[in-house]
């Protein structure tokens, strides 16, 4: 049981911090401040639903999609952990983050009707840093902390649906939360996260790197 928490919580901290729904309120009430209140709750509860539903599909069909492309997992952990770690460093010194969207598509975004799922699902929410964490994530359970694959699966789904709840509930409480929170608070949050991120993308990287080394020794 205690590796199975431990486990979750490493899981929710990787993808809550990949997610970052801190820094996608600013976004958020950017490209809504021209929406009524109710438009605005739907769309923070369908962002979060459609986020979370293409997070769970990549969860569940992370391997075979891996398999697919003859991707080795420790080929991913090295690969992801960069992408994590350029992620990681944007947040820390509060840059636009280079897997999400760009100014000029924020700005196009404000006038497009579906706003939810681009560019709020996708990629603000569940970008490529996202579903790499993810599959990285799914397959490091039963490798690292002997959980039974299909507990893994489910720990993951979980913490997938913990991360998205909070983002619903931050995204429909936008404008109080950005009052009460300030920007000041969402920078330094940001960086929190960022800071958590990059030790992340660390150990991933590390371990890819030793366990490719390890095989090119015995091979």
């Amino acid at each position: 049981m205690t590796s199975e928490l431990t486990f979750f919580i490493s899981a929710f901290t990787a993808i809550f911090s990949i997610v970052n729904p801190v820094s996608g309120v600013m976004a958020f009430v950017s490209i809504t401040s021209h929406l009524k209140k109710e438009d605005k709750i739907y769309v923070a509860k369908r962002s979060a639903l459609i986020g979370c539903i293409i997070a769970i599909i990549f969860a569940i069909s992370g391997n075979p999609i891996m398999e697919f492309f003859s991707i080795t997992v420790d080929s991913l952990r090295v690969a992801g952990g960069i992408l994590l770690f350029l992620v990681a460093i944007d947040m820390l010194f509060a840059r636009t983050t280079r897997e999400s969207i760009t100014s000029e598509e924020l700005s196009e975004a404000a006038h497009r009707e579906n706003i939810s799922i681009f560019p709020m699902a996708m990629p603000m929410l569940t970008g490529p840093g996202a579903i790499t964490t993810i599959i990285l994530y799914v397959t490091k359970g039963s490798e690292e902390y002997a959980i039974d694959p299909n507990t893994v699966g489910l720990l993951v789904i979980a913490a997938i649906l913990f991360t998205f709840i909070i983002t619903f509930f931050i995204f429909r409480f936008s404008e109080r939360f950005s009052r009460i929170v300030g920007m000041s608070g969402m920078m330094i949050l940001t960086r929190l996260m960022g800071l958590f991120l990059g030790a992340i993308a660390v150990g991933f990287i590390s371990d890819g790197i030793w366990n490719i080394y390890q095989m090119k020794l015995l091979g």
